[in-house]
C-alpha cells in the first residue's frame, strides 16, 4: 500500500493532501540522547566510475550547467542495487546535485524510503522539526495553502533566500542527501543550489591559503532557541561545533567553501570586526555567483539527491494559496576535515 490519496476537491487544507501518511507531526514530549561519534564510510569510494548500473547506455541526462546540477530521466532509483546507488553517491558527489524525474519514490511505504536513505549513512533526527508520525529519521519541509508566514517574513526582509548546508553545526553533518515531492505549487516553490567547490575554485591562490587552517564555529543553539520561544519542540540539546572554512570531499578530493550565513556564527581566533568582514565577503561570493549556481524546478515525481558537503542550497518562497510538501532524508557524513593547499597550475593564455 502506499499514502497517496486522489483529491476530491474539499476545501479543508488537511483533505486536500496528496499524502497524508507525510503529515507533519510534533510531539512535545518526545526527548532524543545527544548523537555519538560514528564512522562513516562513504558509498562513492566504492562506486565503479563508469556508472554501469545507474547510466547505461541511451539514458536521458542533461547537464544544466557545466559544473553544477544534472537532470536524469529513465532510471528508477527505488529499484537500485547497492552498486547502483554506489555510483549514485559518487555521481552526486561530481555534480553536487541530480535530479530526478518520474520517480516513484514517494509512493514507497516510507518505511522502504527510508531504508534507501540509510544506505548513505546514519540518518540524522532533525532536534526542532517535524516528521511523519512514527518516521523521527524523515524531515518534512510542508507549507499549507492557508500559511501566511511567507508574507510576515517578506514584511521585514526583499527576499526569501537563504543559503545554508544542512545542520552544519553537528559533529558530522551531512553527506548525500535525498529530497523527494510530495506536493508542489504550479509555479514558484523552486530550490537553488550553489557549487562550493567551484566557489573555492574562484579564489585567488593566495586568498584560498589565507582560508586554509581557518576554522569558524557552526551553532544550531540559536535557531532552537527561536522555535522554542514559537512554541515549537527541542527533542535534542542543541550544539555547536566548529570546522574547517575549506573542507576536503573524500570521494572526489576537492575543496570546498564550508560556511553558510544559518549556521556559521563566527571565524575562531579572528575579532568580531575581522571575522564579519571575512564571512561577509564569503557569503556575498557564495550569493552573488549565479555562474556556478543552479535552479531546480519541483514537478510530481521528483527526487533530488544532493551533496551537503559541497553544494549549498535555498528554497525559494515566492508562492502564495497553494502547498508545497517535500520529505528528506538527511545522511550524516565524515566529520569535516581538510587537506593542505596546493596551488593548480595557472592555465597558459593564447597569444593568437
Amino acid at each position: 500500500m502506499t499514502g497517496r490519496r486522489k483529491r476530491k476537491g474539499q476545501k479543508t487544507n488537511l483533505e486536500l493532501l496528496w499524502y497524508p501518511n507525510y503529515l507533519p507531526t510534533l510531539d512535545h514530549s518526545e526527548v532524543y540522547p545527544p548523537l555519538e561519534p560514528f564512522t562513516h564510510h562513504d558509498r562513492g569510494l566504492d562506486a565503479d566510475r563508469s556508472f554501469p548500473d545507474l547510466l547505461p547506455a541511451g539514458l536521458e541526462v542533461e547537464e544544466l550547467t557545466p559544473s553544477i546540477g544534472s537532470v536524469i530521466r529513465g532510471v528508477q532509483l527505488s529499484r537500485l542495487d547497492s552498486r547502483g546507488k554506489d555510483q549514485l553517491a559518487l555521481l552526486t558527489a561530481q555534480r553536487k546535485v541530480v535530479t530526478f524525474r518520474d520517480q516513484d519514490f514517494a509512493d514507497l511505504p516510507i518505511e522502504k524510503a527510508v531504508e534507501f536513505g540509510a544506505y548513505f549513512g546514519r540518518l540524522h533526527i532533525m532536534n526542532i522539526s517535524p516528521c511523519p508520525k512514527g518516521h523521527p529519521e524523515v524531515h518534512i519541509v510542508h507549507r499549507g495553502a492557508g500559511d501566511t508566514s511567507v508574507q510576515k517574513v517578506l514584511a521585514g526582509r526583499t527576499n526569501s533566500v537563504v543559503w545554508h548546508s544542512d545542520v552544519t553545526n553537528e559533529e558530522q553533518p551531512p553527506g548525500t542527501t535525498v529530497m523527494y515531492i510530495l506536493d508542489t505549487p504550479k509555479t514558484g516553490g523552486d530550490t537553488l543550489f550553489v557549487d562550493m567547490v567551484e566557489a573555492y575554485n574562484r579564489l585567488s591562490p593566495g586568498f584560498q591559503q589565507r582560508l586554509h587552517g581557518l576554522t569558524a564555529l557552526h551553532s544550531g543553539i540559536e535557531q532552537a532557541e527561536s522555535q522554542k520561544a514559537l512554541g515549537g519542540v527541542c527533542r535534542r540539546e542543541p550544539v555547536a561545533n566548529e570546522h574547517p572554512i575549506v573542507r576536503t570531499h573524500p570521494t572526489t578530493g576537492e575543496k570546498a567553501l564550508y560556511i553558510n550565513p544559518q549556521y556559521t556564527r563566527h571565524v575562531v581566533g579572528y575579532k568580531k570586526e575581522e571575522s564579519d568582514a571575512l564571512l561577509k565577503f564569503l557569503y556575498d561570493h557564495v550569493a552573488f555567483g549565479a555562474d556556478f549556481q543552479t535552479r531546480v524546478k519541483w514537478e510530481k515525481g521528483t527526487v533530488v539527491v544532493f551533496d551537503n558537503r559541497v553544494a549549498g542550497h535555498s528554497p525559494l518562497a515566492d508562492f502564495q494559496g497553494q502547498r508545497r510538501h517535500l520529505a528528506r532524508l538527511t545522511p550524516q557524513a565524515e566529520r569535516p576535515y581538510e587537506t593542505a593547499f596546493a596551488e593548480k597550475p595557472r592555465k597558459k593564455m593564447d597569444s593568437h
